[in-house]
């Protein structure tokens, strides 16, 4: 059965420039560095939310749930990212603290796949970084109970309002059930489209956050 809405496989033109070779594009050999740089050519090329990342967490029973969210910072320690701690994925963060994510850049055909254990950020990284957004943003984060069911639009829109009165011209502070969690990678695998899905994959994997890495290719 046919369906108009879903694309054809790619045509691949023999003629046209091959990819960087492998060479080039896996030259790192510690997989922060090789990620820092595919990161910074996705800014300069994904023309929306190069940082948006889906990320993958389950509950107490093992039941899965995936959701959008968007990358704040990165070192040798992890992947950082802020919620609310009271939301469906904080919850679940608690009770089964391990994550999945993977970056899709699609202008640049490549993915990235981390799995691993989840921290919490420190308070002064996370008030560092709610004191760094939009107002807005911060009146939200107070007004916004998120997962719980809303009435309608109204009832939020009444609460940002009640905040603002609250705070006025001055400072928003930082609400204690808002904050950052970091995933502390033990696996992470870079991935580059190919012609006729014989994509390159290679995949770094430890046993802990404090052992040292080990590096492998995979068949597609």
């Amino acid at each position: 059965m046919s369906n108009d809405l879903i694309p054809p496989s790619p045509k691949y033109d023999p003629a046209a420039q091959p990819p960087p070779d492998d060479a080039t594009l896996f030259a790192e050999s510690e997989p922060f560095e090789l990620f820092a740089r595919w990161f910074k050519e996705a800014k300069d090329k994904e023309p929306n939310d190069p940082n948006g990342m889906a990320l993958a967490t389950a509950d107490a029973s093992g039941f899965p749930d995936v959701r959008m969210v968007l990358l704040k910072d990165f070192d040798n320690r992890g992947f950082a990212f802020y919620s609310n701690a009271e939301s469906a994925k904080g919850r679940q963060l608690e009770v089964n603290p391990r994550a999945a994510v993977v970056f899709h850049w699609k202008s640049l055909r490549r993915q990235v796949r981390v799995r691993g254990l989840i921290e919490r950020v420190s308070a002064e990284e996370s008030d560092a970084y709610f004191q760094s957004r939009d107002r807005g943003a911060r009146l939200g984060a107070w007004a916004s109970q998120q997962s719980r069911p809303l009435k309608d639009r109204l009832a939020l829109e009444k609460r940002i309002a009640e905040f603002a009165a609250k705070y006025g011209l001055g400072d928003v502070p930082r609400p204690e059930y808002w904050g950052g969690y970091r995933l502390v990678p033990l696996a992470i695998e870079f991935w580059r489209d190919r012609p006729f899905r014989l994509h390159d994959r290679l995949v770094f994997t430890r046993d802990g956050a404090n052992s040292s890495w080990s590096k492998s290719r995979l068949y597609p």
